[in-house]
């Protein structure tokens, strides 16, 4: 078993800035405090010491509830720790991280230890002032996005960095976004090839090459700011639950040096436990591992983020008070909390999760629509659940997440485009990526030779399934360009591809423009009908209808209708049309139609029939 600290309090560490020891007025007299405090666990250590870019060395001392190697070096000073004179650490608590020139990952796997000239610093840069959170008065809609995809193919010159994707938020305003959820920003390392940062270096820094300036944490809080100033919140996807230090043969840059039976889940044989299908877990239990995991969740809380979306949570999730105490921490902090309740080796989706109070990606939500979507037999009471919030997984459907497509799998055109990955330019042979997608082609494979009849049907099926999307019961998200049929040409895995592969083609929204007007429409008629982000259940209010009676719920039926507060939608998905018959009284008027999305509203009545075509859905209001 792996050797736990004692159980005392711990210290927050935002890299606390003090006046010099010989000067302790220097604050309260309004000078500019000129120390930067650090603490570093390091149970084995003998010796510890912080190398500043000047050759200067300051020797740490143990203090603290954790015996902390402690110390201090000058405000904006780069500085690598030493242990026991040979070791070099870069401090896992660092506010920001610096890479020299000569910066090599392959060097860091060496068992000896590596040139210091060539080895990443910490700076030591203060943290800013907290910010408050804000949260939005509009209905949560999920917009995931890369913060260097967002602009790359945009024509500026700080293309791919926070301040380009302020220059975007209005047209996320404009279509009815109401939070921007970003890929990961914390420091990860620019020599590992990882295009989406799903292996961190440094928890609690913001993300250096992502910045047009040289305050990487400044210029993120500033895009905080500016969504704030919209209406948009920020939730940021974080990756807590294992590091960039890989397994036994990766580099060895913080943890590993420093107390890896601590940090990581290591069994009696020295193996690290694997089940983030990235080398290492964190280990949850132990309390220097926990510091880490709050400090970095403070530090981003401080710049005003709105809600944390964890990378798989059920890594964290073994130790269930931990995860109890984090969503005790965001009710405390005014955060939403958000898990990926699932990691390689377990599936904690609803009631498994040891915290009702976090919302959850719904991957049933997910796989039932995709299916559904494509016409597969036997969904449609599944869809029904789905539909109403998941009822079955969840006490508040807005605590369910759901979603269709996200960062790790095919984008919305993909999905209605490709029978199969196409992830060769990875490197893998194309074994990489799910391999069972719920996705088809519509009749052909990608878009080289596609007939005219595919490519409208392709159109369809995702306005088919925007509407299936944003009008059932939950929290809805899709990612970034699939309101306007971005294609990643068939690759569902595209980690290493910072390319035109990953980046948001412009010329794309222009062409699609059509998608993403009726995609606008959409969100507009959400946004209109509260009960669909009610957060209490619908219970009776959905009344479930088939085309001319009670819902077909036989294996091969592939049509439902539902009706609830002045909405009644028709979906369709069988390749014939089908004549639904108007089972609820009142005055209807056709407001959508996504096998005709363009014509004007028609009205109809109660005991009248609407022909809803193949492969199609028709939206109704009163």
């Amino acid at each position: 078993m792996p050797i736990r600290a004692r159980e005392r309090p711990l210290p927050r560490h935002h890299g606390v800035v003090r006046a010099s020891r010989d000067d302790e007025s220097a604050v309260d007299g309004g000078r500019e405090p000129v120390s930067f405090a650090l603490s570093l666990y390091a149970p084995s250590a003998r010796r510890v010491e912080a190398v500043l870019d000047d050759a200067t060395v300051v020797e740490l001392h143990r203090e603290g509830p954790l015996d902390d190697w402690v110390g201090e070096v000058p405000v904006g000073a780069r500085y690598l720790l030493l242990l026991d004179g040979e070791r070099p650490v870069l401090d896992p608590r660092a506010t920001e991280v610096w890479f020299p020139p000569g910066h090599s990952r392959a060097a860091a796997r060496t068992a000896a230890p590596p040139d210091l000239a060539a080895f990443p610093r910490a700076v030591a840069r203060p943290w800013p002032a907290s910010r408050p959170q804000r949260h939005t008065d509009r209905p949560l809609l999920v917009y995931e996005a890369h913060v260097r995809g967002l602009t790359m193919r945009r024509d500026r010159p700080d293309a791919g960095t926070f301040r380009a994707a302020i220059d975007e938020l209005p047209r996320l305003s404009g279509l009815g976004v109401s939070v921007l959820e970003l890929l990961p920003v914390h420091q990860f390392d620019p020599d590992e090839g990882n295009y989406w940062g799903y292996m961190p270096l440094v928890f609690g820094a913001v993300h250096r090459q992502y910045a047009a300036s040289d305050d990487p944490t400044a210029e993120f809080a500033e895009l905080v700011a500016a969504a704030h100033d919209l209406g948009i919140e920020i939730w940021l996807d974080v990756v807590l639950n294992h590091t960039t230090e890989e397994h036994r043969s990766g580099p060895t840059y913080t943890l590993r040096a420093l107390a890896e039976r601590e940090y990581y889940v290591v069994d009696h044989a020295g193996h690290y436990l694997d089940d983030a299908g990235t080398g290492n877990i964190i280990d949850a239990t132990s309390p220097p591992a926990r510091r880490l995991i709050t400090e970095a969740l403070d530090r981003f809380a401080d710049l005003g983020v709105d809600g944390f979306r964890f990378d798989l949570a059920a890594v964290l999730a073994r130790d269930a008070d931990f995860v109890r105490s984090i969503g005790d921490w965001g009710e405390r902090r005014g955060v939403r909390l958000i898990a990926e309740p699932w990691d390689m080796a377990r599936y904690l989706l609803g009631p498994d999760f040891p915290d009702d109070r976090w919302l959850q990606w719904n991957g049933e939500f997910r796989d039932d629509l995709r299916g559904f979507l494509r016409g597969e037999p036997g969904l449609v009471a599944a869809v029904a659940h789905r539909l109403a919030g998941s009822p079955d997984l969840f006490g508040s459907p807005m605590r369910s997440l759901n979603f269709l497509t996200a960062h790790d799998g095919f984008t919305m055109y993909d999905l209605v485009s490709y029978d199969h990955r196409h992830n060769e330019a990875n490197g893998w042979d194309n074994t990489d990526g799910h391999h069972d997608n719920r996705s088809w082609n519509s009749g052909w494979e990608g878009d080289d030779g596609a007939p005219d009849s595919v490519l409208a049907l392709r159109e369809r099926q995702m306005r088919n399934a925007m509407c299936l999307l944003l009008l059932s019961h939950g929290v809805p998200m899709f990612v970034a360009g699939d309101e306007f049929a971005r294609t990643q040409g068939g690759n569902n895995n595209a980690y290493n591809q910072d390319n035109e592969t990953s980046w948001i083609d412009w010329e794309r929204a222009e062409a699609f423009a059509g998608h993403e007007r009726f995609v606008r429409r959409l969100i507009e008629i959400r946004s209109a009908h509260p009960i669909l982000y009610d957060p209490e259940r619908w219970e009776d209010a959905m009344v479930l209808h088939g085309a001319g009676g009670k819902p077909d719920l036989a294996f091969e039926s592939r049509s439902i209708a539902w009706t609830v507060d002045g909405l009644y939608v028709m979906a369709n998905m069988w390749w014939e049309p089908v004549d639904f018959e108007i089972r609820q009284p009142g005055d209807w008027w056709i407001a959508l139609d996504t096998n005709d999305p363009w014509s004007p509203p028609v009205g109809t009545r109660a005991g009248t029939h609407v022909t809803v075509g193949p492969r199609s859905i028709v939206v109704l209001e009163t």
